[in-house]
């Protein structure tokens, strides 16, 4: 039996604005953060789910809050749900990667599925994690609906999957912080068969400042 899952990335942090390696730090939502998390919020209430699901960061939990008091929900959280682990490097800007961890900075250029940041976990370690999360909760409520609040990593391992690309390579999508998107499970057995329904939907961020965005293929063609 099918699932349908409303995949959220958290709103914005201090660190997406500085453009930094996030990962695993707790970081909280800013004043623009919280803004999108409340219309995100009002959004949800259009919506019926029978449970949220929240990576166990505060940036994430903190992006479920209005969407679980609009619907009602209990927020469950999950350490899985994490975004990827970038080891020594988590908290540093790109240029602070280059000065401190030149090879690292390389070896991260070439956007290798089986490359980690030191002490990190790799593209397909991620990618492995990520599909085993969804299986489990596919597993566990067929024929419902779950919202899901994680992070832009896990997201683009979804991304990756349903629209049969390989793990290498940079970023290919579009994954706005407190986006909208909705997906399919046809079957807890394959979860990496997964039907996009709707991607990166922000109608609801309408007269927001305009969002933080980090360019990858931006360092591919200076390096």
């Amino acid at each position: 039996m099918s699932i349908e899952l409303i995949l959220i990335r958290h709103g914005e942090t201090d660190w997406n604005r500085e453009l930094r390696f996030q990962g695993h730090i707790d970081v909280p939502l800013n004043d623009t953060g919280h803004e999108q998390a409340r219309r995100l919020g009002l959004r949800m209430a259009r919506e019926t789910a029978q449970h949220l699901v929240s990576s166990d960061l505060m940036r994430a939990q903190q992006t479920a809050t209005p969407a679980a008091q609009q619907l009602g929900l209990e927020i469950l959280t999950s350490v899985a749900l994490r975004e990827q682990n970038f080891g020594v490097v988590e908290g540093m800007r790109a240029e602070e990667i280059q000065a401190q961890h030149p090879s690292a900075w390389e070896d991260w250029l070439k956007f290798s599925e089986d490359h980690a940041m030191p002490e990190g976990e790799s593209t397909r370690q991620f990618h492995a994690r990520v599909m085993e999360t969804f299986g489990g909760l596919a597993a566990a409520h067929p024929g419902q609906r779950v919202i899901v609040v994680t992070h832009g990593g896990v997201l683009d391992m979804v991304w990756r999957t349903a629209r049969g690309l390989g793990l290498n390579g940079p970023r290919q999508s579009d994954i706005p912080n407190a986006g909208f998107n909705r997906i399919r499970i046809a079957d807890a057995a394959r979860p990496t068969q997964i039907e996009i329904i709707d991607w990166a939907d922000t109608a609801h961020l309408e007269g927001l400042p305009a969002q933080p965005t980090y360019d990858q293929q931006r360092h591919l063609r200076k390096s």
